[in-house]
């Protein structure tokens, strides 16, 4: 597989949708908490993919993509499904029952980790240095947040469960992210494959609702439905598409940089709607995971 050169990330055909990237999902870490507030978290993934699938298919035609695909993209779409649109969301639902939105997302910043690892095993793409010692630095910082969270503990929940669910939303996350960028998922569309792996996650999304949460939950709250909609639409159609191609043209280590930012939005939103406090502890975390992540996207290639 070809490299992108050391400074991809500053053109502007990289850095733009990068950018708005980070921006959509450091907001949506917030607005996943007004989903979880009496709603079962599983139902509220499904209605969020239900609409996004029908946004994704919609998206696909208006741009010409070819519905059609081969037998083998379909496993490779219902794979993507399983891992992205129902592990790792339903996953990072439940672990905001347990930890504040803000931490849920440091924690997945860590996926710069995963995504190099199986990028490497699965599609050759190298892992430099420079880039360990930076994750292993981020690593440092996000265990210091964790202690931080399990002394506070304010959403009375269990923070030590929060922490597993959310290391587990970050390895399902991880692996959709590399499997989706093989030679299979290249062969089709880009917005096919996604349109499809949409689809394949929410059957399963309604599945797993279903068997562990009861009959379907149809809130009447407006401001829930303007939550779903946002989150469907602004951090699932228009985002994925834009950051699957961005794995596939600079490798999936680099290409979970954008945690970076994701990280500084989803903390300061968290700040300002969850009374998030820092603490010296939280400071030194929080500061300590960014340089990590910030000396990793130095690195020349990953």
């Amino acid at each position: 597989m070809t490299q992108a050169p050391p400074h991809a990330l500053l053109r502007p055909r990289i850095a733009l949708p990068f950018l708005l990237i980070a921006l959509i999902w450091g907001s949506t870490w917030i607005v996943i908490t007004g989903q979880i507030d009496g709603v079962p978290p599983a139902w509220s993934v499904a209605w969020r993919f239900v609409l996004a699938t029908l946004g994704m298919f919609a998206l696909a035609m208006a741009t010409g993509s070819a519905l059609a695909m081969p037998k083998r993209a379909h496993w490779l779409a219902a794979a993507v499904g399983l891992c992205q649109f129902c592990g790792n969301y339903n996953l990072v639902y439940q672990a905001e029952l347990h930890l504040t939105s803000g931490i849920v997302a440091v924690m997945i910043g860590l996926m710069i980790v995963p995504n190099a690892v199986f990028g490497r095993v699965l599609l050759g793409q190298p892992i430099t240095a420079r880039f360990a010692v930076g994750s292993l630095i981020a690593i440092g910082g996000i265990a210091l947040l964790l202690v931080n969270e399990t002394r506070e503990a304010r959403l009375g929940g269990n923070v030590a469960l929060g922490i597993w669910l959310a290391l587990g939303a970050m390895l399902a996350a991880s692996i959709s992210n590399v499997i989706q960028a093989g030679p299979t998922g290249r062969q089709v569309p880009l917005m096919t494959l996604v349109a499809w792996s949409m689809l394949y996650g929410t059957l399963i999304d309604v599945v797993f609702a279903a068997v562990t949460a009861g009959p379907p939950v149809l809130p009447v709250d407006t401001q829930y439905w303007l939550g779903t909609a946002y989150l469907a639409f602004a951090g699932s159609v228009v985002t994925f598409p834009l950051y699957y191609r961005i794995i596939r043209e600079i490798g999936a280590g680099r290409a979970a940089y954008h945690n970076v930012l994701v990280v500084i939005v989803a903390m300061l939103l968290s700040t300002w709607f969850e009374d998030y406090r820092w603490s010296a502890l939280a400071i030194a975390g929080c500061g300590l995971a960014l340089v990590g992540l910030l000396i990793a996207l130095r690195a020349k290639s990953v």
